[in-house]
């Protein structure tokens, strides 16, 4: 078993910086496309600000638990060391592999979904299927240009990160102060009537998974654990920080969204940052939010094939079976076997999608099964790992042990039954490629056998 001291690097990122990098992570194109669909699985306006301030909340008791996870065992192996030390290398197997064809290559075509209705605002190529193509080119665009070694640059990735957050407030000002009484006195209407056609078909379970995914990401902070310097203050600050003003913004424009538009003009919309800025500053204000989008959504796609690319170069040179993945081009300096397949398998998922007719809710439906099993898997490890290392050294311990971390469970089994009862065919698609991923490991251990008699 690894020794969690020996993952450690050079100590250099601050409170500051663990906020800086969680906020990135988080605040990315999602929050542009989920609220319309929250919106439409709430009756009210009121319903649809709890499921975002719920959301919020359990964030943060899920990052106290992840506070005494990255200051006991700091490695920038992140969810896949926490799962390795208290499963094993066979649960570590599967959720490596879910990572190959569920959880990150449908990440990046779900963002890539978010670009394509946002490019569709700006200049529609196709009648139905253009946010499907918008799509397509940009998995394959992006698969390419990391292939041949062209990396993105940090600085363009944090001044996109500015750029959204600017966004979000200029939306916040155009929804609370900007559109017209006419607009504002509709948007009441709708919000006080339950939002007829808003929330007729959905459920609250399923507003929840759309809103859980939009916080999505605070976990990666993990793989930042090796590098924060005085671990247990600012890692945990970090977290907790973060998560409370990611919650303040993504509250304010769900706010506004409402005031802006209406429940009812909130759940009927394909791009919901461009509507609510076409009722504030016509058709010119909803074209620059959907360039502003459009940039962020290629930032986010393109940094999710960057890092989901090296996870499964990790899974190459893990696991013999995969290890066609684990080759590094030494030429471009890239994983390039592993973008290459991961592209492929990204592109298979926009096909999905495109066939639903139904894009970036497709893909939440087929990721966030998978995504929510090993999440609550990671959560469980806080359990098992203070029971068979309780020598370990845990400079931060969850508060109210072990009712946080039991909670945390629970809500990832709740959010992992409402994905499966609600998502549909999505869904158990997910759940049906994660699981062809036994006979994968069965075959892996009888090679590991015959290697070891």
């Amino acid at each position: 078993m690894n020794d969690p001291s020996q993952a450690r690097l050079a100590s250099s990122l601050s409170t500051v910086d663990v906020v800086a990098l969680t906020v990135g992570v988080v605040i990315g194109a999602s929050v542009f496309e989920t609220p319309a669909l929250v919106a439409g699985n709430t009756g009210s306006g009121w319903a649809a600000l709890l499921a975002w301030t719920l959301g919020g909340g359990v964030s943060i008791v899920g990052a106290l638990c992840y506070a005494e996870l990255t200051t006991a065992y700091p490695h920038a192996g992140g969810d896949y060391f926490y799962i390795q030390r208290a499963f094993g290398d066979w649960l570590a197997f599967l959720f490596a592999w879910a990572r190959l064809v569920v959880i990150q290559t449908g990440s990046i075509a779900l963002l890539a979904f978010v670009f394509g209705d946002y490019a569709t605002e700006l200049w529609p190529i196709g009648a139905q299927y253009s946010p499907s193509i918008y799509a397509a080119l940009a998995v394959a665009g992006l698969t390419l240009l990391n292939a041949l070694g062209v990396r993105q640059g940090k600085h363009l990735q944090r001044g996109l990160t500015v750029a959204t957050i600017v966004g979000l407030l200029v939306l916040i000002g155009a929804g609370l102060f900007l559109v017209p009484e006419s607009a504002g006195q509709a948007a009441a209407t709708g919000a006080s009537d339950g939002g007829a056609s808003g929330g007729g078909g959905g459920s609250f379970g399923m507003a929840m998974v759309f809103v859980l995914l939009t916080y999505g990401g605070w976990n990666e902070a993990a793989y930042l654990s090796a590098e924060v310097r005085d671990l247990s203050r600012n890692m945990t600050r970090g977290l907790l920080g973060s998560l409370g003003l990611i919650a303040g913004l993504y509250l304010l424009v769900n706010w506004a969204y409402l005031q802006g538009l209406g429940l009812t003009g909130m759940a009927g919309s394909e791009v919901v940052a461009a509507d609510l800025m076409r009722a504030a500053f016509g058709a010119l204000g909803a074209k620059l939010i959907s360039l502003l989008v459009v940039a962020a959504a290629l930032s986010s796609t393109n940094a999710t094939i960057f890092t989901g690319a090296r996870t499964s170069f990790a899974l190459g040179r893990d696991f013999r079976l995969f290890e066609f993945l684990g080759r590094w081009d030494a030429d471009t300096e890239t994983p390039a076997n592993a973008l290459l397949i991961q592209g492929a398998v990204a592109l298979g998922l926009v096909g999905v999608g495109a066939w639903t007719r139904q894009g970036f809710k497709a893909m939440v439906d087929y990721t966030a099964p998978v995504f929510w099993l090993f999440f609550g898997l990671a959560g469980a490890a806080l359990f098992v790992l203070r029971r068979i290392e309780p020598e370990t050294d845990r400079p931060f311990r969850v508060p109210l042990y072990p009712a946080v971390p039991l909670l945390f469970c629970a809500a990832c089994l709740y959010m992992l039954w409402s994905s499966v009862a609600y998502a549909g065919a999505g869904a158990l698609l997910g759940v049906g490629v994660l699981a062809a991923g036994i006979p994968l490991l069965a075959l892996r251990t009888a090679h590991s056998q015959e290697a070891s008699s």
